[in-house]
């Protein structure tokens, strides 16, 4: 039995394995990046080692400075939870040697699965479809070219190592081959440490389907009820359930047969994951996850098991802790992934401090797995995964009703998320009746990212609120300077609107979704007004009620959370954030008078690449330089035709937030009559 485990991960990966371990009564050891210090995992954790600097490549993916840690705390495991080096055959052969258990599978057992070529080989020589490609050795573009060809387009380009949609280009036609080339393998180095790639044949109306396994390393092998992970981005899946709907039996069983199929031709040891494109009434193996899936929680809520306490026991020696007949599902249940990002902005990455943070209340049908807390920041070297919200229900639709509630009632503020869009995406009908695949979400993006609306029910409390937050700042203020002069019990002291001819509402402008708008306030006394919105006339009451307000809007009451900072207000109602600002005429007047011709770093990052050079003519819309920040790839592109000027960076350099990359200059012209003889 193990007795200390070490988690070489982050985040709320290893927050999870920590919790069973805890229960299980193993002593836990956490490892950290210098960016990761004071974060939850290590808190959390028993004790905790440091690891190196931020990057993750001199930290997190460095076998040598984990193998240091395990031996300095005394740690007989290492779980490796998922990315990083969770399926580096090497890391594991390295654990081996140093005499610690690893918990998952070998490192032969790896290289034959966890490799997506070696295991499309593996399962070709065993009569399991799979997916149209290449998956040989070759690097050399034209070889792959000539594959390409031969495939068909459009293709997608995948990093053999890891997953998780790292890696992963989808190429429409020939011209862009080299360029997705290049940025796979950045991204899949950056995430991995690994560059190999393959090329896979795309098929955009085919459902994402995926089979748990668990082997006990000698040919006992089970297979858990299949997930549904269709709904993707950029082939990296937002919201995943199980079971999957829509699926005919015959292809059910068939699934299932075959991940088993996989897992005995290599004896595997502990948690994997067969993945699948179905088709109707056909299926192509697509890879095999030699590891624990981001989406475990959702078969964990329907089978009643622990698959991280499945891990330990396996590493530690134990049998399978149950049989195939025990795993009989119950309900069904979906898992969410909230993501430090901006859906308006193009999924551009989001850091920063949190503000505020609100979970769902306790319920046994919603489970929250997150890696943050209420002040924690979200930096520009990791991931951007925040929390996993997964429900349970009795059917599909009241799984369904449990996580529309859970999105209610999440409220983030500090970092853009992607809660509006799971929102939308859960409200969709398409999504309702389960009739969607891996190519939907990006057909219906237009519909997913647009701003909420601020409807009429809930416009009311929203402006109460901000309201209600300015009010109180302006009568600290007033009791301060009151305090300041000795006069703190002067009418001047006072904001309660009280003149010599007659109450006066103070006018507030606000910019609120983009519009202006003037908000006109009377106090009535404490924690009372009215306010004016156009012709319309509030009476307005509010009070604290625990972190939150309680807003009171003609007799209607409501609870919101606030956030200021600054001129900018942030209000969450029902789980989304309406930003309304202070309107600042001379503010306005520089934004519109700022030249439109500068690349601006929107993060800090990592400068992954430049593809021009100052003096440089480029086209509107060229690329100039990539960025990389939190695992993702941002191409900083010529916003109009002209000359690259004060471009002064290097591939590796780090740049900050508001940093001037480069600037595209008007290209010289020759004026008529000016030239030779004139």
């Amino acid at each position: 039995m193990i007795r200390r485990l070490l988690i070489a991960n982050r985040g709320e990966i290893a927050n999870r394995i920590l919790r069973t371990a805890r229960r299980m009564g193993i002593e836990t050891v956490a490892v950290h990046s210098q960016a990761d210090a004071r974060a939850l995992h290590v808190a959390c954790a028993d004790r905790a080692v440091a690891i190196g600097p931020a990057p993750a490549r001199e930290s997190y993916l460095s076998i040598d400075r984990i193998l240091d840690a395990a031996r300095s705390s005394g740690a007989d495991a290492i779980h490796p939870g998922y990315g990083f080096l969770s399926e580096n055959p090497e890391f594991a052969e390295a654990c081996e040697g140093a005499g610690l258990i690893f918990v998952g599978p070998s490192a032969a057992a790896m290289r034959a699965l966890g490799s997506k070529a070696s295991a499309k080989a593996l399962m070709e020589r065993a009569g399991v479809p799979t997916v149209p490609g290449y998956h040989g050795d070759s690097a050399d573009l034209s070889r792959l070219s000539r594959e390409a060809k031969r495939i068909g387009f459009p293709l997608l380009v995948k990093a053999s190592a890891g997953g998780g949609g790292r890696g992963t280009r989808l190429v429409e036609t020939e011209s862009g081959l080299a360029e997705a080339l290049a940025a796979a393998t950045r991204e899949a180095s950056a995430a991995f440490g690994d560059e190999r790639m393959l090329l896979e044949k795309y098929l955009p109306a085919a459902r994402h389907v995926e089979v748990q396994i668990f082997g006990d390393g000698n040919g006992d092998c089970v297979a858990f009820p299949e997930r549904d992970c269709s709904l993707q981005r950029r082939r990296q899946k937002v919201l995943e359930e199980t079971p999957a709907s829509r699926l005919v039996p015959q292809i059910r069983a068939a699934l299932r047969d075959a991940a088993v199929a996989a897992a005995r031709t290599v004896h595997y040891s502990g948690a994997g994951t067969v993945e699948f494109l179905v088709d109707v009434e056909h299926f192509y193996f697509l890879e095999m996850n030699t590891r624990l899936q981001v989406e475990h929680p959702i078969t964990e809520m329907i089978t009643g098991q622990d698959l991280v306490e499945w891990q330990l026991r396996i590493a530690g020696g134990a049998p399978l802790p149950a049989q195939q007949e025990d795993l009989i599902p119950r309900g069904f249940a979906m898992e969410a992934r909230i993501c430090a990002e901006n859906p308006q902005r193009d999924f551009l990455p989001s850091i920063g401090a949190i503000a505020r943070l609100r979970w769902p209340s306790d319920d046994t049908d919603v489970r929250v797995d997150t890696g943050v807390r209420a002040g924690d920041v979200v930096t520009q070297h990791y991931d951007s995964l925040l929390a996993k919200l997964i429900a349970w229900g009795e059917d599909r639709f009241a799984a369904l009703r449990r996580l529309r509630r859970a999105l209610d009632e999440t409220e983030i503020v500090g970092v853009e998320t992607n809660l509006d869009f799971l929102h939308a995406l859960c409200a969709q009908d398409w999504f309702e009746t389960s009739d969607y695949d891996t190519s939907t979400v990006e057909t219906k993006i237009v519909d997913l990212t647009g701003a909420p609306l601020l409807d009429e029910d809930d416009s009311p409390f929203v402006l109460a609120a901000v309201s209600a937050v300015w009010l109180e700042h302006e009568e600290a203020r007033a009791r301060a300077a009151a305090t300041r002069h000795g006069q703190d019990v002067s009418p001047w002291a006072a904001c309660d609107g009280w003149r010599l001819e007659g109450p006066r509402a103070a006018e507030i402008d606000m910019v609120i979704g983009g519009r202006p708008q003037t908000l006109r306030v009377l106090p009535r006394g404490a924690g009372t007004f009215q306010l004016h919105v156009g012709a319309r006339r509030l009476e307005v009451a509010f009070w604290p009620q625990g972190d939150s307000l309680r807003i009171a809007v003609d007799g209607r009451q409501r609870t919101v959370g606030v956030v200021r900072r600054d001129a900018e207000f942030v209000v969450v109602l029902s789980g989304r954030n309406h930003v309304a600002t202070l309107a600042d005429p001379l503010r306005q007047a520089k934004v519109a008078d700022e030249a439109g011709d500068q690349l601006i770093a929107p993060l800090p990052a990592r400068v992954a690449r430049v593809h021009a050079e100052n003096g440089g003519a480029v086209g509107a819309g060229d690329s100039v330089v990539t960025l990389e920040v939190m695992k993702t790839e941002v191409v900083l592109r010529a916003p109009r035709g002209g000359i690259v000027a004060d471009l002064a960076s290097h591939a590796g350099d780090w740049v900050a937030e508001g940093a001037v990359i480069a600037r595209i200059a008007a290209a010289q012209t020759t004026s008529p009559g000016t030239g030779r003889g004139a």
